[in-house]
């Protein structure tokens, strides 16, 4: 999550909050993995996430495979 969101960090998240393209969001896959990334893309099929860090790789999943995905309202820093 560096260089946005450094280790000690603490982020909020509003579950009801509405998420559009750009927004820094929290995901967690059907699998049990979470994330913080950006929303680069939603469909009805999937969702695309750019990756905060750039040695980190982008994601792309099926909606299918997201268990939520909430758009971050606060981080302290």
């Amino acid at each position: 999550m560096e260089p946005v969101f450094r280790d000690g960090d603490q982020v909020i998240v509003s579950p009801s909050a509405p998420i559009r393209r750009g927004d820094r969001v929290v995901v967690r896959t059907m699998a049990g993995e979470v994330m913080a990334k950006e929303l680069a893309r939603r469909s009805a099929r999937r969702v695309d996430l750019k990756s905060l860090n750039p040695e980190h790789r982008d994601y792309s999943f099926d909606l299918t495979d997201v268990a939520w995905i909430h758009r971050i309202v606060w981080a302290s820093q």
